[in-house]
């Protein structure tokens, strides 16, 4: 896709929300069954069905997807999308991949200690990428990639979560 395209695309979208702000307001939504047998919530996941259980660490098999690594998918996958608008947009041909990795300490998720947090400790995300241009332009891409990111910007900023129950 060239700058031209992308620009393009997205202009009918920037002057909608620009007349309409509300417009621009979206609400995501993932839905997962709770299996009746298994320690596992399946998931549609738009694209295919996603059966996530516990990391072999806390007792699961290893056969299901596991949560804490779907966060880093969704991590590596926004980055990577958002990274790939700006280059494009920015007519840097960019190649290459990005790795994240995240530390969690499992006696937290256990129970065994409550000076243990639950979740991650720490993620790093990697990039290794093939494009030749100047510094100056690479530190803009990966500053723009960074600002746009959905998932990043949601982990550094946390948004308030309302856990609630609904009767059937």
């Amino acid at each position: 896709m060239t700058p031209e395209e992308l620009r393009a695309l997205q202009a009918p979208l920037k002057e909608q929300y620009r007349e309409d702000p509300a417009s621009a307001l979206v609400t995501l939504r993932a839905e997962g069954a709770l299996d009746d047998v298994n320690v596992s919530c399946r998931v549609e996941t738009g694209r295919a069905l996603v059966e996530a259980g516990l990391h072999p660490a806390s007792g699961g098999s290893g056969l299901q997807a596991c949560s804490g690594d779907m966060l880093l998918e969704a991590l590596v996958a926004c980055f990577g999308v958002t990274l790939r608008a700006v280059a494009t947009a920015l007519g840097i041909p960019a190649r290459g991949t990005v790795r994240a990795e995240g530390d969690l300490d499992f006696r937290g998720t256990l129970g065994l200690s409550r000076d243990v947090p639950v979740g991650f400790r720490e993620i790093r995300l990697t990039l290794e990428l093939a494009a030749e241009v100047p510094a100056e332009q690479m530190a803009t891409l990966l500053k723009l990639s960074e600002r746009y990111c959905v998932v990043l910007q949601t982990l550094r900023a946390p948004p308030v979560v309302a856990v609630r129950q609904l009767s059937r």
